[in-house]
């Protein structure tokens, strides 16, 4: 069986996948409605970007009732793994220490250090556990699910 390309996201595409993370299944009306009081967005826009999205493989939809009900393909965190592996390897040459440079050299509270400490030291504990491969999101769809 041929994989499909993976995929990235647009901005947009990354938007109308935030509203379904929060709210989950939902109908490009319900969709839209959010949208709108956001950005003004149109229903047209919201209609069409969905329908790109469902092509690609980043929403499934219900056409067995109506309104159809779409669905996200990926759940939030493995989206943010995929992206975060992209730009790795496209930005920083695949070097998490360069990335990780280039988010300290940001503006970071003393809290969120914390944090970004407390997430390491987990992860310490947690190194000898395989690590997920590239290829567990391919063309919008959660392979690992």
């Amino acid at each position: 069986m041929k994989k499909k390309p993976q995929v990235r996201p647009t901005d947009a595409e990354l938007e109308i996948l935030g509203v379904f993370w929060q709210m989950g299944p939902a109908s490009v009306g319900q969709i839209h409605k959010h949208l709108h009081a956001e950005k003004g967005t149109t229903y047209n826009t919201t209609l069409k970007l969905m329908q790109i999205m469902h092509e690609k493989g980043l929403l499934t939809r219900d056409e067995s009732r109506r309104p159809q009900i779409y669905s996200a393909t990926v759940a939030e965190e493995k989206l943010q793994q995929h992206l975060v592996r992209d730009l790795l390897h496209r930005a920083f040459g695949g070097s998490a220490r360069k990335l990780v440079a280039a988010l300290t050299a940001t503006h970071l509270s003393i809290t969120e250090k914390e944090e970004i400490r407390k997430l390491l030291r987990d992860s310490k504990n947690k190194s000898s556990e395989p690590r997920p491969s590239g290829s567990d999101w391919v063309g919008g769809v959660d392979r690992t699910r």
